[in-house]
């Protein structure tokens, strides 16, 4: 039996009755651990931690902050290799993404070690003769921070980077799907030199140490990635105690494929886009809007490129996409294929279960044409190697359907038209738009987030982070005569 790995509360590692077992998608058989689940008193140990060592940290001073963020930053980047292999075994992605997300990690811990060196204030004369003023920005105090399986790193970096950088305490709720590389980030954060409880791993389901954490009145942020219907419930516990809160949820991304389009760029940036991650990606394009003149040629590029896709073990050469990343998610995604075949869309291929020489989650990816913007399989984010098909008649047509949903995300454009990218920039209601690129794969220097059911609060990433991380203050000091 596998030894237990306990959470990080106060700067140590404590034990719980509750355990959860870790086992690999790609292969069932292969136990990667078993892994405690955090009780209330572990909670409740860490908050009051989190207080006491957040003042010391915030009073460390900006190089401090820079120096530790660039070794975590650095250690993730020079175990990339290392790291990424466990996060491909537990999470399921393919070895190379799984590797790109560690390095990616590490970078975002590098470039919010800079922003802890960059943090500047205003010196503002007052409309008052004699006083002057200054306004600053301070942390915010003890951040929550709940973030999903899909990117059990990448997410969750990118929101404590910032966190630690400006000075803030963190609590980290991960999903209990991907706890081998919540344990792995963790142990690298716990070898700096940080004050004793500035940083806690608190492991376990959403629905209790996840509810009690967003609803504890000791947090003053909490920052949360996950679906709509769990970022309402941690929308109403933050109203609750007047938290500052950041959502990030759904998506229902489109892909607008005009008539001047590249079909060879267009097929190679939808199957990217739709696929890669195996479709578990808040930005996938699980919306293809194709223009009528050119929608025959395309579906015939696409099934042909996406009949060749190679499914298999996450950690064999090869692979392309690997296994969904759990059996429920996996029964989740067939449920859709079959509410897409009852509502009368054509599967053209793929939608089935797949058998590999290792029991796994395999599934092969799934084309629907005849879609419309009605079905399930167009309104409802499904979380799969799942793309459907809509034809257009025109740019206007497209634009609509593009628009057509509560989320909004990010959305893609392919076209030869600098007048349509520019038209369709400045109105596709979303966060982030992709022109001639995949709607999947973003940079972590610049603001990340959606519009709608997509995202609610501050934006993540770049320099918009600060927002959320800290608080202003103005003072008016009286200078009075020399």
């Amino acid at each position: 039996m596998a030894e237990v790995v306990g959470n990080f509360v106060a700067g140590e590692w404590r034990q719980s009755k509750a355990v959860v077992e870790n086992r690999n998608p790609s292969d069932t058989a292969d136990l990667i651990g078993r892994y405690a689940q955090a009780e209330p008193a572990d909670l409740e140990a860490a908050l009051s931690a989190a207080k006491a060592a957040q003042v010391q940290w915030a009073e460390s001073g900006p190089q401090a902050r820079h120096d530790v963020l660039m070794a975590i930053g650095n250690a993730l980047m020079d175990r990339s290799a290392e790291l990424g292999r466990l996060l491909s075994r537990e999470e399921g992605k393919p070895l190379a993404e799984g590797k790109g997300e560690i390095f990616r990690a590490g970078q975002f811990f590098a470039y919010f070690a800079a922003e802890a060196l960059r943090q500047v204030g205003d010196w503002v004369e007052s409309v008052r003769p004699g006083i002057e003023i200054d306004v600053r920005r301070e942390p915010v105090g003890t951040v929550a921070i709940v973030s999903p399986w899909n990117f059990p790193v990448a997410t969750p970096a990118w929101k404590i980077a910032p966190a630690l950088a400006f000075g803030n305490a963190v609590i980290w709720k991960p999903a209990n799907l991907t706890p081998a590389s919540a344990v792995a980030l963790t142990e690298i954060i716990a070898d700096q030199q940080l004050p004793k409880g500035l940083f806690n791993l608190v492991m376990g389901a959403g629905s209790s140490i996840g509810q009690k954490l967003v609803e504890s009145p000791l947090v003053d942020a909490i920052s949360f990635t996950g679906s709509v219907e769990v970022g309402r419930g941690v929308a109403a516990a933050a109203v609750a105690n007047m938290t500052k809160v950041q959502l990030e949820m759904g998506s229902k991304n489109p892909l607008i494929v005009m008539d001047d389009a590249d079909l060879d760029l267009a097929v190679s940036v939808a199957v990217n886009a739709a696929f890669g991650g195996t479709g578990q990606k808040c930005t996938a394009a699980s919306r293809l809007i194709v223009h009528e003149a050119v929608h025959d040629a395309f579906v015939e590029k696409l099934v042909a490129a996406t009949e060749a896709l190679v499914v298999g073990h996450a950690l064999e050469d090869g692979t392309q996409i690997g296994p969904v990343v759990s059996e429920a998610q996996l029964e989740a995604d067939l449920d859709y294929v079959a509410a897409g075949k009852a509502e009368g869309a054509d599967l053209l291929c793929g939608g089935e279960r797949l058998e590999r020489s290792t029991p796994g989650w395999f599934m092969a990816p799934a084309v629907f044409v005849g879609t419309t913007p009605a079905m399930r399989i167009n309104r409802e984010e499904m979380f799969a190697p799942i793309t459907c098909v809509q034809k257009v008649e025109s740019y206007e047509e497209a634009l609509e359907v593009a628009n057509g949903t509560p989320f909004g995300l990010t959305a893609g454009i392919m076209t030869r038209s600098l007048a349509r990218a520019s038209h369709f920039k400045r109105h596709s209601r979303s966060g982030c738009v992709m022109v001639n690129l995949p709607t999947a794969g973003t940079d972590y220097h610049v603001p990340f987030g959606g519009r709608g059911a997509s995202s609610f609060g501050p934006r993540e990433q770049g320099q918009y982070a600060v927002e959320f991380y800290t608080a202003v203050k103005t003072s008016y000091v009286a200078a009075g005569r020399p």
